[in-house]
């Protein structure tokens, strides 16, 4: 195996990674405590799936927990969470992840169990047809089956009447013009409804393979022995890896796209979507960030004081502005909602808020503050097991190199408000933007 290793801030021994023959790697990460954690991250979700298979990622991964050729389903969670343990999974744009935190147990033992049973569930997913459920017509109102295709479609339908997921999605699906990042990853009924058992192990078989799988164990352990164990039990019986899909990257819209759709609400909603950089450009990333918190987090952010606190009368309910990360490109977002009938005044000031991030210059001092919620931020997501764990996950599977975070910290403290001002130029101009927004039904 190779190994490498990385200085990881706030930790007291550099974390270690092994890479295996076959492409699978291995992490392991000092931290002191009673607690671990254990995970594996898989380089796929919504960023391997098309128009006919939109969904498959996050369905796979409630189909993950339905048993083993060796267990059950129910087992893994039933015996783990009897040790104490806390037991989950999510699917986003490019990856899936699974994970484990418990007590280690005495020498170890219960962390020795759930890398068992982790990389069981990882490696032999049965995916029973009487845990699917069969395919069904979406029109056919006799269909009683409450299998776990019901059970994802109806948090489908739960998430599509949420107003902010509906403004979200008109703005996130017009940003891309071929990217796989415009669907949404919860995926649609329709093509839920119909998919096969063997298109969804076929998926499985595609994206589950060695080169494509991070598995992560963070705590206080023998190091030597818990390698081995993970070794061990992630015996992959020479499964094969297969070629890497590439993906056309979109380039921002050279002019303003706005999009206007309505639903049942009081308020209108108001998102404005801009494309950044990849996730592993650090540098831009972090002056995203503090962008992020100097624009929109907290009530002492210019949205909040401009926009709710000091307007002459009550426009906004809420505006703020967040920064998502990307393995093939960046979105930052400007949100507000506001009332009805002051809608132009609405949009006017929030465009002329981000236009200000220019014309009235970020000050030294807001640059300042923004960099300590950056680094207490940082040093917070070193304090927990399941934080380390996920941290080094993002960094190996969306960035696709950890080394990025031993220079975290440096690359916070050189960034300056010239910085800040070209990242500005380069990634916040309205003329790259997509506007959506939804106002209530009349």
């Amino acid at each position: 195996m190779k190994k490498t290793t990385v200085k990881y801030p706030y930790l007291t021994e550099d974390v270690e990674i092994y890479e295996r023959e076959n492409g699978h790697k291995i992490v392991i990460a000092h931290k002191e405590g009673e607690l671990v954690n254990v995970s594996t991250w898989v380089k796929t979700g919504s960023i391997n799936e098309d128009d006919t298979n939109n969904g498959i990622s996050h369905f796979l991964e409630h189909l993950m927990f339905k048993g083993t050729h060796k267990h059950k389903a129910g087992y893994f969670d039933k015996t783990l969470e009897a040790k104490g343990a806390i037991v989950n999974a999510a699917t986003w744009k490019d990856y899936t992840f699974y994970y484990v935190t418990l007590p280690k147990g005495p020498q170890d033992c219960d962390l020795n169990l759930a890398i068992e049973l982790h990389a069981d569930m990882m490696l032999d997913p049965v995916l029973p047809e009487d845990e699917i459920g069969a395919p069904f017509d979406l029109n056919n109102p006799k269909v009683t089956d409450k299998r776990e295709r019901h059970v994802v479609i109806e948090e489908i339908r739960m998430r599509k009447d949420q107003n902010w997921t509906k403004v979200y999605n008109a703005c996130n699906f017009n940003m891309y013009k071929k990217h796989p990042y415009k669907r949404d990853v919860i995926g649609t009924p329709e093509i839920i409804s119909r998919v096969t058992r063997d298109e969804i192990m076929n998926y499985y078989k595609t994206f589950y393979t060695p080169e494509n799988m991070t598995t992560i164990i963070v705590g206080d352990f023998d190091k030597e022995k818990i390698l081995e164990k993970v070794e061990k039990e992630f015996d992959f019986k020479g499964r094969e890896n297969t070629p890497k899909r590439v993906n056309e990257i979109d380039t921002p819209t050279d002019h303003t796209i706005v999009v206007e759709n309505q639903g049942k609400s009081n308020t209108s909603y108001l998102m404005v979507g801009f494309l950044g950089p990849k996730a592993n450009q650090l540098k831009e990333n972090i002056e995203l960030d503090i962008i992020s918190i100097i624009l929109g987090e907290s009530t002492s952010s210019r949205l909040y004081q401009n926009l709710i606190e000091k307007q002459p009368e009550p426009i906004f309910n809420m505006a703020n502005a967040e920064h998502y990360q990307f393995k093939d490109g960046n979105n930052f977002f400007v949100q507000a909602n506001f009332k009805p009938e002051k809608r132009d005044k609405a949009i006017e000031l929030v465009k002329k808020e981000i236009e200000n991030l220019l014309t009235n210059k970020i000050t030294e001092e807001e640059l300042g503050k923004a960099k300590k919620k950056t680094k207490s931020r940082f040093a917070y997501a070193a304090e927990t097991v399941s934080e380390i764990g996920e941290t080094i996950g993002y960094y190996m599977t969306v960035c696709e190199d950890l080394k990025l975070i031993e220079n975290y910290l440096k690359a916070v403290e050189a960034i300056t408000v010239d910085d800040l001002e070209n990242t500005i130029r380069k990634y916040l101009n309205l003329n790259n933007a997509v506007i959506s927004i939804l106002e209530p039904e009349y």
